[in-house]
């Protein structure tokens, strides 16, 4: 899956490149990965496709596919959940994708899944039918509606025993706000992620909830995180503060070094000054 930032980067992107484009041909689940899903037979993808112009580009976030990006493609909508690569025109392709869109202009745009994610492609009819296009469509938390009564209710609903983890990232409660994104949301509201939900003041959900805000929105407006990279091959110009390159390393608060450790099917990276469980 993609997550919120990388997601947001990735419509503004192909809104601002792709739009007007037609496709000139299809291929779609030439490499097979197993934690890939498409919408009924990949083999179809080729007739909805091809002839059909690019219109514009979302971000979408729902239960299922969690955050995405969604094209809309004359009268086909492309939902993808997974990495989206532009190549120029001469320019080569990634020789492993899930699906990849020709254009008139021998420019290329492939989607790639990584460790798992999702490239759908529905009759732009079927959109408001939950039965062809199940997943009820929610707020992200770059939107005013994800506010505090919406987080708060959120957190009413979780079980009290869950730790800052498991609240965040587990059964989408919010989608797009994944294990990536999640260190830097919760240094910066100076919550372990191991802490159970249970122990959080009002002050606590305060600091959460304008961290998960202001956070994401500043991952977002500097093109994703460093980590990942966007349409066109380059990383974010966001710095992650607590990530793979910055483990071991001394915090820059307090200098005390930055923790790694597995937890809940992934590793958690942590200041234990800052973030004390």
């Amino acid at each position: 899956m993609i997550e919120l930032p990388e997601s947001y980067v990735l419509a503004t992107q192909i809104n601002g490149s792709l739009t007007g484009k037609t496709i000139r041909s299809v291929t779609a689940n030439a490499h097979q990965h197993k934690f890939a899903t498409f919408n009924g037979d990949p083999a179809q993808y080729e007739m909805a496709l091809t002839g059909k112009r690019v219109i514009s580009a979302s971000l979408g976030m729902n239960k299922n596919s969690g955050s995405h990006v969604e094209i809309l493609c004359a009268d086909t909508l492309l939902v993808v959940s997974a990495s989206i690569r532009y190549y120029t025109p001469g320019e080569a392709v990634a020789p492993k994708h899930q699906l990849m869109l020709e254009f008139e202009d021998a420019s290329h745009m492939c989607c790639i899944v990584q460790i798992w994610g999702s490239v759908l492609s529905i009759p732009a009819a079927d959109i408001g039918d939950p039965e062809k296009y199940p997943g009820l469509h929610m707020p992200t938390p770059l939107d005013d509606a994800f506010n505090m009564d919406y987080f708060t209710e959120l957190i009413q609903q979780a079980r009290p025993i869950l730790s800052a983890k498991a609240f965040l990232t587990g059964e989408r409660r919010i989608p797009g706000l994944g294990n990536g994104v999640m260190h830097d949301v919760l240094y910066n509201a100076r919550i372990h992620p191991k802490r159970k939900i249970d122990t959080f003041t009002q002050i606590d959900k305060d600091k959460l909830f304008n961290s998960i805000k202001s956070t994401l929105r500043y991952m977002a407006e500097r093109g994703g995180r460093d980590t990942e990279f966007d349409l066109f091959g380059n990383a974010g110009g966001y710095k992650t503060i607590l990530s793979i390159k910055s483990s071991g390393l001394p915090c820059g608060v307090c200098r005390k070094i930055i923790q790694k450790e597995m937890y809940l099917g992934g590793n958690i990276y942590y200041c234990p000054e800052c973030q004390p469980l």
